[in-house]
C-alpha cells in the first residue's frame, strides 16, 4: 500500500476534461481510464498507438495506407508511416486568424506580437525570396539568432521548402558556431544584428564576418536589427537586410510535401569530447512526437499561453515552437532569465497571463535558495502547469513550488534529450505528483531500467534503455555515413536496444528518479551512485549555491570529489564541510560522503547551462579537455587544475 503523499492530484472533473482522457476514449471506446493500460497498449501496439494519435491531432498530411509501423530485426531499421507525405510548417501554420500566435520579449522591455494570420504572411514573404534564390528541398539553412519572432519566421520559412533548419544562440563563440554550422554546409545563414544579456548588448558583427569567411557555403547572410546599431559595418559582402529581404507581395505557400523520414533539423550534441555530433531528426517523427508530448502529456490547448525559457541552441526551443501546432500562444524570451531583478520571469507569468510555464530545475532551485515566494508578491492566476527539465529537480524544490508558487499548479519534471528531441519520461495531467519523482514513462516509449548487462531490474538503479523504436529517433548523424557514431552513440552497450545514457530508478508509484548521467556515475568501492543523489543533498546546506561532483582514481579505487561554490564571500569551514557530509550520511549513504570537498569560484558548464562533470574529471586526472569552445565558462576549468588536495589522503 502506498503510504507517501502525493503534493497535488487531479480531480475526477479534471481528469476527464483531459486530452490524454479524450484520447483514450476514442482508443478504447469507453469512458474508464487508467494510464498504467494506456502506456501498455502503446507500448505493445505501436501500429495502433500512433496511427490513432496521427487522426487525434488532426495532422495535414497524406497518412498513407496501415501499416503505419514495420519492425524490423534491428530496432534502427524500423519504419514508422512508410507511404506518409506531409509537410512539418504547414501544420504549425494551420491557424491563418487573429489569434496571437508569438509573444516576443525582450531585456529592456521590449514587446512585439504577431497574430497566426500575420505570421503566416511574413513566412510567406521569407519563403518566397528563398526559393527565388535557389534554396531546395534538402539544403541546409542556420540560424545565428535569439529566441525571437524571427528565429520562428525563419525555421517555418525554411522547413516549408523542405529545406532542413539548424541553429545556435549568438552567445556562442566564432569557434563553436563554426564547429557546428561548418560540419553542415548551410546555404543561407539568418542572423541578428545584436544580441543581450544581462543588460549588456553585443554586437555579432565580427562573428558574422569571420563565419561568411569561413564556411564558403554560406551565399547570403540575413541580418535583421535585433536592437539599434548605429554602427552597421559594411564589409560583409554576403549580408542583405531582413526588411528588404522579404519586401515582396507574397501572399501563399508551397509547402512540400515530404517523406515522414526526410530531414528536418540538425540539432547538436554539446561537444565537450570533441566536435559536435550534428544529430539529423526528421520531419513525421518531430511532428507526431512533439504533438504526443503537447497535447496529451502536457495538455496543450489553442487557449493557452506557453513560455519555455530556452535558447535556440538548446532543444527545448524546437519543443516549444512546436506548440503552435496546438493553435496556442508562444511567449519567446532572449536574454538572462534574472535581468533586470530575479523576479523577471515570475512577473512575465503576471503580464502575459502564461498559462504553461517551462524553466530549468536550476532556475526552481535558485529561486528557492534566493527565497522567492512568488504567491506573496504576483498573481499567477493564470498559471496551471509548470515544466522543469534541464538536470533532476530535487524532492525540496517540489515542495518549493506547491508551498511558494500556488498549491493548485500541475508540477511536470521530465527528462529526455537533443537525441529523441522530446521526453523520455513527461508529466501527466492525470497521475498524481510525488516530490523528487518525475510522474510517468511517457506513451509508446518501452522504457526499463536494467544492469550493466542489460538485465531489467525490477527495483533499484541502473540504466535507462528503450527496448523498441519510435518515431522520433534521429535518422543519424552528419557526415556519419557508415552510421559508426551514431550506433557508438546509442545502441553499442546493449544489443539492439537504445541506451540513453541516464542513470535512474522506477518508483514505487510508477515514477522515475534520474540519479544524473551514467557516463558520469560514481564508483567508489564497486557501488554505483549517481551524481545527482550528491546534489540533491549538498544543495540543503544554506551556503551551498552549486556544486559538482567527480570520481578520482586513488589507490586502485575510485574517491568522490565534491566541489563547491558557495554564497557571498562564504568560506569553506570545518564546520560547513562537516554540515555537508553529514546530511549527505544521513539522506543517503555512507558511500554517497565525499572523501573530499573543495570550494571553487566557478563551475564550467555547456551554453544551455549544464555542468560538465566529465571535463572536470579530465582536467582533474590531466586529460586534455579537446573542445572548450562547447563551454559557456570555459576559463573555469582553470580552476580544476593541479589542486594541492587532491594530492593527499587527508
Amino acid at each position: 500500500m502506498n503510504t507517501i503523499k502525493p503534493l497535488w492530484t487531479p480531480s475526477r472533473e479534471f481528469i476527464a476534461s483531459t486530452n490524454i482522457f479524450q484520447f483514450a476514449k476514442k482508443v478504447f471506446k469507453k469512458e474508464e481510464y487508467d494510464y498504467a493500460n494506456l502506456h501498455r497498449f502503446s507500448c505493445n501496439n505501436l501500429n495502433e498507438f500512433w496511427s490513432a494519435l496521427w487522426d487525434f491531432s488532426s495532422i495535414i498530411g497524406t497518412k498513407g495506407e496501415p501499416p503505419f509501423y514495420i519492425e524490423n530485426d534491428f530496432i534502427y531499421n524500423a519504419e514508422f508511416f512508410p507511404k506518409a507525405t506531409l509537410n512539418y510548417a504547414e501544420n504549425l501554420l494551420r491557424r491563418r486568424d487573429d489569434h496571437i500566435a508569438l509573444i516576443g520579449r525582450m531585456e529592456g522591455g521590449g514587446r512585439k506580437q504577431l497574430s497566426y494570420k500575420e505570421l503566416y504572411d511574413l513566412v510567406s514573404k521569407l519563403a518566397f525570396q528563398l526559393r527565388k534564390d535557389g534554396l531546395q528541398k534538402g539544403d541546409r539553412v542556420a540560424g545565428y539568432i535569439p529566441n525571437c519572432i524571427e528565429a520562428v519566421i525563419g525555421m517555418l520559412a525554411v522547413t516549408s521548402i523542405g529545406a532542413v533548419w539548424t541553429s545556435c544562440s549568438p552567445d556562442f563563440g566564432f569557434q563553436g558556431v563554426l564547429d557546428r554550422f561548418g560540419q553542415v554546409e548551410p546555404k543561407f545563414l539568418i542572423a541578428a544584428n545584436a544580441y543581450s544579456y544581462n543588460g549588456k548588448i553585443h554586437s555579432c558583427y565580427t562573428q558574422l564576418k569571420s563565419l561568411s569567411e569561413s564556411i564558403t557555403s554560406i551565399e547570403k547572410i540575413i541580418v535583421f536589427d535585433f536592437f539599434t546599431d548605429d554602427s552597421t559595418p559594411t564589409d560583409i559582402d554576403k549580408v542583405v537586410k531582413w526588411e528588404n529581404y522579404i519586401n515582396n507581395n507574397a501572399s501563399e505557400i508551397t509547402f512540400e510535401q515530404l517523406p515522414f523520414n526526410a530531414p528536418l533539423f540538425i540539432m547538436y550534441s554539446s561537444g565537450t569530447t570533441g566536435k559536435p555530433k550534428c544529430i539529423i531528426h526528421k520531419v513525421g517523427g518531430v511532428l507526431l512526437e512533439h504533438q504526443k508530448e503537447h497535447l496529451l502529456h502536457t495538455n496543450i490547448s489553442e487557449k493557452d499561453i506557453f513560455f519555455y525559457y530556452s535558447t535556440c541552441g538548446w532543444m527545448m526551443w524546437n519543443w516549444l515552437v512546436s506548440g503552435l501546432a496546438c493553435g496556442a500562444t508562444l511567449v519567446l524570451l532572449d536574454g538572462s532569465p534574472f535581468y533586470p531583478n530575479h523576479n523577471y520571469l515570475i512577473d512575465l507569468i503576471d503580464e502575459e497571463n502564461i498559462s504553461i510555464f517551462g524553466v530549468s530545475a536550476k532556475f526552481i532551485g535558485a529561486l528557492s535558495k534566493l527565497d522567492v515566494i512568488p504567491k506573496e508578491t504576483h498573481q499567477l492566476s493564470s498559471l496551471k502547469t509548470i515544466l522543469s527539465t534541464g538536470s533532476p529537480l530535487a524532492a525540496e524544490h517540489f515542495t518549493y513550488v506547491y508551498s511558494s508558487f500556488k498549491s493548485d499548479v500541475l508540477l511536470s519534471s521530465i527528462s529526455g534529450g537533443t537525441d529523441l528531441i522530446g521526453a523520455f519520461v513527461s508529466g501527466n495531467p492525470t497521475l498524481p505528483v510525488y516530490a523528487g519523482e518525475l510522474q510517468c514513462k511517457g506513451l509508446a516509449f518501452d522504457l526499463d531500467i536494467v544492469d550493466e548487462e542489460g538485465n531489467s531490474l525490477p527495483k533499484g538503479k541502473g540504466e535507462l534503455i528503450c527496448r523498441k523504436a519510435f518515431p522520433s529517433m534521429p535518422i543519424g548523424f552528419w557526415n556519419d555515413s557508415n552510421n559508426e557514431r551514431y550506433f557508438n552513440a546509442y545502441y553499442k552497450h546493449f544489443d539492439n536496444i537504445w541506451a540513453q545514457g541516464d542513470f535512474a530508478e522506477i518508483t514505487p508509484q510508477n515514477g522515475l528518479i534520474i540519479h544524473g548521467r551514467s557516463d558520469a556515475v560514481l564508483n567508489p568501492g564497486g557501488v554505483r551512485i549517481g551524481t545527482a543523489e550528491i546534489y540533491r543533498q549538498a544543495v540543503k546546506i544554506d551556503e551551498v549555491q552549486e556544486c559538482i561532483a567527480i570520481g578520482q582514481v586513488w589507490k586502485d579505487d575510485c574517491r568522490v570529489i565534491l566541489f563547491v561554490i558557495l554564497k557571498d564571500n562564504i568560506k569553506l569551514t570545518t564546520d560547513i564541510i562537516h554540515d555537508i557530509k553529514n546530511i549527505i550520511r544521513k539522506n543517503a549513504t555512507p558511500r554517497h560522503v565525499p572523501a573530499k570537498i573543495i570550494q571553487v569560484k566557478d563551475i564550467p558548464k555547456t551554453r544551455s547551462g549544464k555542468i560538465v562533470e566529465l571535463a572536470v574529471r579530465n582536467v582533474v586526472h590531466g586529460i586534455e579537455v579537446k573542445n572548450t569552445a562547447a563551454l559557456q565558462n570555459p576559463e573555469a576549468l582553470h580552476l580544476f587544475k593541479n589542486i594541492k588536495e587532491l594530492q593527499t589522503e587527508q
